[in-house]
């Protein structure tokens, strides 16, 4: 089983920033892919980035290439997974989830459906006023 509880939401006006965290605990993989995905009011969840280890291969959405930038790092028995978001627009308005599946991405693509995921975090709200 693995753990994620995110952290970093809230409001924020057009144009500004946010980081969000992620922190991945229990029994994690050697081989695996954590992304962001979000969710706005009456819209499906959707892909934002993902990171996958251990080639630390990065892939964006096109809606947030450009303004935002996943990492990862890792500590005291944890992984972490941050997503700094600049230049923020209204229609990044969602709730911001953590997910993490074993295995990596190929060089072609990237795990971008949800239903690829296995664990998933409680989510964050994030804001941003016009």
């Amino acid at each position: 089983q693995v753990q994620l509880v995110e952290s970093g939401g809230g409001l924020v006006q057009a144009g500004g920033s946010l980081r969000l965290s992620c922190a991945a605990s229990g029994r994690t993989f050697s081989f695996y892919t954590m992304g962001w995905f979000r969710q706005a009011p009456g819209k499906e969840r959707e892909f934002v980035t993902a990171i996958s280890w251990p080639a630390a291969s990065t892939y964006y959405a096109d809606s947030v290439k450009g303004r935002f930038t996943i990492s990862r790092d890792v500590a005291n028995n944890a992984v972490y997974l941050y997503l700094q978001m600049n230049s923020l627009k209204p229609e990044d308005t969602a709730v911001y989830y953590c997910a993490y599946r074993r295995g990596y991405c190929s060089a072609t693509g990237c795990f971008d459906d949800s239903n690829e995921y296995d664990y998933w975090g409680q989510g964050t709200q994030v804001t941003v006023s016009s």
